[in-house]
């Protein structure tokens, strides 16, 4: 599995340790274009981490599913994929109650 494989079905992503719902993949990237744009708030400060198709590819898996380790222009980041987590909402049991 790649780096790139892991974002595709990312729903958000930790990167330094900070949660980023917002960030963009472009299938099409080639070259030096940012291929990868993660973006969050840090406080009051907006963020940005963008990544060229290169970096994307040579992201080395880090420990943990979903864990990797990638180079962009500001040095080496750790990126963590998280998929979304879904729980049913129905309170009733498909069990029937013992005092039917």
């Amino acid at each position: 599995m790649s780096l790139l494989d892991d974002l595709r079905g990312a729903d958000m992503l930790l990167i330094g340790g900070l949660h980023a719902w917002q960030f963009e993949l472009r299938e099409q990237a080639e070259g030096e274009q940012p291929q990868l744009v993660i973006e969050c708030m840090d406080g009051r400060t907006r963020r940005v981490w963008s990544f060229a198709a290169a970096a994307v590819a040579a992201a080395v898996a880090a420990g943990e599913a979903g864990s990797w380790r990638l180079r962009g222009a500001e040095g080496e980041h750790e990126l963590v994929c998280l998929g979304a987590i879904s729980a049913d909402n129905d309170d009733q049991s498909d069990e029937p109650d013992e005092a039917d």
